[in-house]
């Protein structure tokens, strides 16, 4: 018998509760993923604990947002709910080719990131894995990098039992950040904001996807520091990206940058050896204070 959850998430996509078919798939600490199959159709079926409903229809919105760039596929939310103990989000099914992570994709991120805003920020907090993203907007975006992403990282350092060096040249580094993006007024374009190989893959076809978001509006450059950070995407991507729009200069700082925002998360969330790599990082950024 299905539980309380499956149950509600066939009856919000409206199909019959006969006739369907769940598929474990697998989970981690973010929650468990499953393929219904039910009504002709297959969906995708992320699931977490009911209190984090809303880490699910930030995803969902996320997804929305991107969708309506028209410029990279990602899955479209089917529906988002809770029952029980239990939260969940449908997304439509798509079949992943090999391959990926290729020219068509690095096109594509160019275009997304041509979809601006006024303003840094997006219209609400959303995550970034299991850890809170605040997302506050604001007109400056050295203020914005600095209070919302590495300040609220360290502030979480700290009390995860980050070192004493680590807190002190962390405190150093957001004094340092306004001179670090001196001169670097970068437009609010929309962003992936985890954009990591597996967050990005291919249908058959050969068209590029993305999933698993972390929207918001920011420095195009994020993006793209972060296809670098652990690797996996081509030489074609990176090529057909600044064949669309080129990087300016001073980006291999910034990137350094950017990308300690996410060591220091690793560090938050699994601790180990992010936080030796989030000390050299910022050493190489301190020394790069003019």
């Amino acid at each position: 018998m299905d539980a309380a959850w499956q149950s509600a998430a066939v009856a919000r996509i409206g199909a019959p509760p006969t006739a369907t078919r769940w598929i474990g798939l697998g989970g981690s600490t973010f929650g468990g993923t499953w393929r219904l199959e039910c009504g002709g159709a297959r969906y995708f079926v992320k699931t977490q604990s009911a209190s984090r409903l809303v880490v699910l229809e930030a995803e969902a919105d996320g997804l929305r947002e991107l969708s309506r760039a028209g410029a990279i596929r990602v899955p479209a939310p089917v529906v988002c709910g809770s029952a029980g103990e239990c939260a969940f989000l449908a997304l439509e099914w798509l079949d992943f080719g090999d391959g990926g992570r290729d020219a068509a994709l690095g096109a594509g991120l160019a275009r997304l990131h041509r979809v601006t805003a006024e303003r840094y920020g997006w219209r609400h907090d959303n995550t970034i894995g299991t850890s809170l993203q605040e997302n506050a907007w604001s007109d400056d975006w050295a203020t914005f990098f600095r209070d919302q992403r590495i300040g609220r990282q360290l502030a979480l350092a700290a009390r995860n039992g980050a070192g004493r060096r680590l807190q002190r040249d962390g405190e150093k580094l957001l004094a340092a950040i306004p001179l670090l993006l001196a001169g670097h007024a970068p437009a609010a374009s929309l962003l992936h904001g985890d954009l990591w190989c597996g967050n990005a893959a291919r249908l058959a076809s050969g068209e590029p996807v993305i999933y698993d978001p972390a929207v918001y509006f920011g420095d195009r450059e994020a993006d793209l520091a972060m296809t670098e950070l652990f690797g996996g995407f081509g030489s074609d991507f990176h090529a057909a990206y600044r064949s669309a729009w080129p990087i300016d200069a001073g980006y291999p700082l910034r990137r350094t940058l950017y990308n300690l925002y996410h060591v220091l998360n690793h560090f938050n969330l699994f601790g180990a050896d992010y936080g030796n790599q989030a000390q050299m990082m910022i050493a190489q950024l301190l020394a790069g204070v003019r």
